[in-house]
């Protein structure tokens, strides 16, 4: 197999387009995906590689949101390059394929999903129960090669700039296995959403008992040609850390700048906007350490949001049109 460095891999990238009455610079546009439709898993958009030697089942998943581009990009970059496991399995999916095919890119954030969030539906109760959507038809699709997986790697991408982040999970098997992939510099360490349950925190992978772990990696922004570096950057130590690929194969495909040392941050609470004239103090975005406990974080309306703790660490705040009764940003404590 010929091997195709990290350095290669660059002049694949997409030119940069402004579409016609689109606010929006896409850098990034979705791939075609559509040979890997029919997979061999059973389940479509999922392949399934055996290397007919013991070892965990690991899966790279890319989609679970149709708009998020970066992981589309780096799965088919892992077709294409041939990759294939030295011990267990490795299984390759694009998780909310009806939505992705809406993609346009006069209206990049409309492909998000069709009918709800397919990243809010992954409990045994809904799963199993009468609610109808295509997400729920997908997310019913995959469960079965989903309660297989040993190790997951789910790759996401964000709505407004921000750097990229680790979503660990509250357990320490999800923090040490961030640590073993070594990227990003942010390990975020969280109990989820309020309403909904992610597929990283489904079944084995949010039960401390278990050995199965996954992690969700926010790459930067959606259509920013970091967020596919990155991504491609996560997949290849991800996949060394849970021992699937040759060290060699890896190391032609990994960086040789060594990442930042990374820094775990704990949510403890999210900020609901009151008002819709919420603004963030000036100079904070998203990865911000507000100092001190009591320095201004934002107006809520007028009345000051303070920092609850020293070291705050803003997490994927929403900068623009933050809407009442709504999230505007989480918190978390460096560790």
């Amino acid at each position: 197999m010929k091997i195709r460095t990290a350095s290669h891999m660059k002049a694949d990238r997409s030119m940069t387009t402004k579409p016609s009455g689109s606010p929006y610079i896409l850098e990034l546009l979705p791939p075609d995906i559509s040979a890997y439709r029919n997979g061999n898993s059973g389940i479509e958009y999922i392949t399934t590689f055996d290397s007919g030697k013991p070892g965990p089942h690991v899966m790279v998943n890319a989609v679970t949101h149709g708009n998020e581009l970066c992981g589309a990009i780096a799965v088919d970059r892992l077709f294409k390059m041939g990759v294939r496991p030295i011990r267990g399995k490795l299984s390759l999916a694009f998780a909310n394929v009806a939505a992705f095919q809406t993609f346009n890119p006069s209206l990049p954030h409309a492909s998000r999903f069709i009918d709800e969030d397919f990243n809010r539906v992954w409990t045994p109760a809904v799963l199993d129960g009468s609610r109808q959507s295509v997400e729920l038809m997908r997310a019913r699709a995959m469960r079965p090669i989903i309660d297989q997986i040993d190790f997951l790697l789910d790759i996401h991408s964000m709505h407004d700039p921000h750097g990229p982040v680790m979503i660990s999970g509250p357990l320490d098997k999800g923090i040490e296995l961030s640590k073993q992939t070594g990227v990003p510099e942010f390990i975020v360490a969280d109990a989820g959403h309020a309403n909904g349950t992610r597929m990283r925190d489904y079944g084995g992978f949010g039960d401390p008992a278990s050995h199965k772990a996954a992690l969700l990696v926010e790459c930067g922004q959606h259509w920013e040609r970091a967020s596919e570096v990155l991504a491609w950057q996560t997949i290849w130590r991800f996949l060394f850390a849970v021992h699937v690929v040759e060290r060699a194969l890896a190391e032609s495909q990994i960086e040789s700048v060594r990442p930042p040392r990374q820094k775990v941050v704990r949510v403890t609470e999210a900020v609901i906007a009151n008002d819709k004239d919420f603004k963030f103090a000036k100079g904070l975005k998203g990865l911000s350490i507000v100092p001190k406990r009591g320095d201004l974080i934002a107006l809520d309306g007028g009345k000051p949001v303070p920092a609850p703790y020293d070291n705050c660490v803003l997490i994927m705040p929403t900068m623009i049109h933050v809407k009442p009764g709504l999230t505007a940003v989480r918190l978390g404590r460096l560790e």
